[in-house]
C-alpha cells in the first residue's frame, strides 16, 4: 500500500497549500495535516486488519525523495519548497511509526532505495550517487 506521496505533491504548488494538496506548505501550515494524516493512515490499517480477521499481513511503502536528499524541487522546473523534505520526513515518520505500531504491517523503505535515482541521479558527488545504476527511476 502506498500513500502520503500525493498529499505531498498534489498541484506541484499551482493553488495554495491545503490539506492533501500540500505542495510549497510551511512546516507551520503542514504541521496540523500530518497529524490528521497519520490518523487515517491508523484508522486504514485498523480497517483492513478488521475486514480481514487479522489473517493477512499488510505492505506499506513510505515515500520516495525524488531530489536525493537535496530538497532542490526547483532543480526539476518546480517551485521552491524552503520546508519539503522536513514535511516529507515527517510523513515518513508517519509511515514507519504505523508499521511499528501493528505487527501486521511491514514497511517497504522505497524512500532509501529511491536515493541516487532521482533529479541528481547523474551527479557523482552528491551522498547518493549509485555508480553501478546511475539512471533516473
Amino acid at each position: 500500500m502506498t500513500t502520503g506521496g500525493n498529499d505531498l505533491i498534489h498541484n506541484y504548488g499551482r493553488t495554495p497549500p491545503r490539506e492533501e494538496a500540500m505542495y510549497g506548505a510551511t512546516w507551520e501550515q503542514a504541521s496540523p495535516w500530518i497529524t490528521n494524516f497519520e490518523e487515517r493512515v491508523e484508522a486504514i490499517l485498523e480497517s483492513l486488519n478488521a475486514h480481514y480477521q487479522g489473517r493477512c499481513h499488510f505492505f506499506l511503502a513510505n515515500i520516495f525523495d525524488p531530489t536525493d536528499g537535496v530538497g532542490d524541487a526547483d532543480h526539476a522546473g518546480l517551485p521552491p519548497w524552503k520546508d519539503g523534505l522536513r514535511i516529507l520526513a515527517a510523513h515518513n515518520d508517519v509511515l514507519r511509526k504505523s508499521a511499528e505500531r501493528h505487527s501486521f504491517v511491514h514497511l517497504v523503505d522505497v524512500h532509501s532505495a529511491f536515493l541516487g535515482h532521482g533529479i541528481h541521479c547523474t551527479q557523482f558527488w552528491r551522498a547518493h550517487y549509485d555508480a553501478s545504476d546511475p539512471h533516473y527511476w
